[in-house]
């Protein structure tokens, strides 16, 4: 208590019951990618002789616009042609920030490995591709990555122009527990190339991280990317119907299909197994990270306080409001917020052998709004009698 020595008024600063936490950011996407060490790079502006000096490779760069990548690595050239298209794309359908790791050559990412420990540290990264890694290697290396941070999620190309639609060939990775935490599109996309002056077949993932960073700007994280128009997309580098979509979709294989010219993604699957159907759904999977990551960013206060049941209303009050903005915002299912969530904080989940070992203990649990992947007409008709 402050100390008050003469009559008057006196104005004091309470810290508030309940801290407000803030939702993290689902949509920065980290990339990777080869650029040449001899690509040209542009004029610095006002100049006809000076020139921007290309990243070095293996420093993760913080572009924001597609000037900001063609400044740092070049314009469309054969020396970064996969990768410019694919940031290109991002930026093009709705991506506003991304982090580019580059690599002077492709076998530099036969196994990623270690380009992809350098994204560890970025914590805003939530969505990580290498545009055209296919391979067992490079597609298991990008899931290991993001299953063991817990914090961002996979976008996979499918493998180019596989003559048999059979899925171990498409995605080269079985799904399993990890592979919750990615999802694989195919076919590869066509688009217009100014280098060549000729539409080229390029791998899709900058194109889908983009419709993610779109989708979660106009709906939300908890909104499944999908039934979205492919920007800049003029073709399909393999037409798919709903006969070819009938055992791949199955088998967690997202298809990008043309519908009546426009070029759209048609699935939301994740590599998760049987095992782990709850996570079945790309939207479940990424909404789950938002919400792990956005508690323990804004729960952090706790640490080192009194591990008192005033803590712990605390605790309850702020993962409570929390909760119902998302509730209000249509991520949670349920006719109130009672059905949707519920927060529990008290001498139950905290008995006194784990208060003696300094930890508080919150559990949370969470109704999560599903897409709805089949519609179903039920028309009857009537007739007189």
């Amino acid at each position: 208590m402050p100390e008050y020595l003469s009559p008057g008024v006196y104005v004091e600063e309470v810290p508030p019951a309940a801290r407000p936490i803030a939702g993290v950011g689902t949509s920065t996407a980290g990339f990777i990618g080869v650029v040449a060490d001899g690509v040209t790079m542009p004029f610095e502006p006002g100049s006809t002789t000076d020139r921007f000096t290309v990243a070095d490779a293996g420093e993760p760069q913080l572009i924001t616009s597609w000037e900001s990548f063609k400044n740092t690595f070049g314009d469309f050239q054969a020396g970064n042609a996969t990768l410019a298209h694919a940031v290109y794309g991002f930026f093009n359908n709705g991506g506003t920030r991304c982090w580019v790791l580059r690599v002077a050559a492709a076998a530099s990412i036969d196994d990623p490995a270690q380009e992809l420990a350098l994204f560890a540290p970025i914590d805003e990264i939530a969505i990580v591709a290498i545009p055209g890694a296919t391979s067992n290697v490079q597609h298991s290396a990008i899931i290991a990555h993001c299953f063991n941070l817990q914090d961002r999620f996979a976008v996979l190309d499918g493998v180019e122009a596989q003559a048999a639609l059979i899925p171990a060939d498409i995605a080269t990775v079985g799904r399993s527990e990890a592979g919750s935490y990615a999802a694989v599109y195919f076919p590869w996309i066509q688009v217009f190339d100014p280098v060549t002056q000729d539409v080229i077949n390029v791998p899709p993932s900058g194109h889908i991280a983009g419709i993610y960073a779109r989708s979660d700007a106009t709906r939300g994280v908890h909104k499944a990317p999908a039934n979205e128009v492919v920007l800049g997309a003029v073709g399909l580098e393999r037409l798919l119907a709903k006969a070819d979509q009938d055992g791949l979709n199955r088998e967690g294989i997202n298809l990008i299909r043309s519908f009546n010219g426009a070029i759209k993604v048609w699935g939301a699957r994740t590599r998760a197994d049987a095992a782990h159907s709850d996570f079945t759904y790309v939207s479940t999977r990424r909404f789950f990270n938002f919400l792990r990551e956005s508690i323990d960013e804004g729960t952090q206060f706790v640490v080192f306080e009194p591990n008192t049941p005033a803590l712990w209303q605390r605790i309850i009050r702020s993962v409570g409001d929390f909760l119902l903005n998302q509730y209000n915002a249509g991520a949670l299912f349920g006719a109130t917020p009672k059905q949707a969530f519920f927060v529990k904080c008290d001498f139950d989940t905290n008995p006194p052998q784990l208060r003696d070992l300094g930890q508080v203990v919150t559990e949370i649990g969470v109704a999560i709004v599903r897409p709805a992947e089949f519609v179903i007409f039920r028309i009857q008709q009537i007739t007189g009698s």
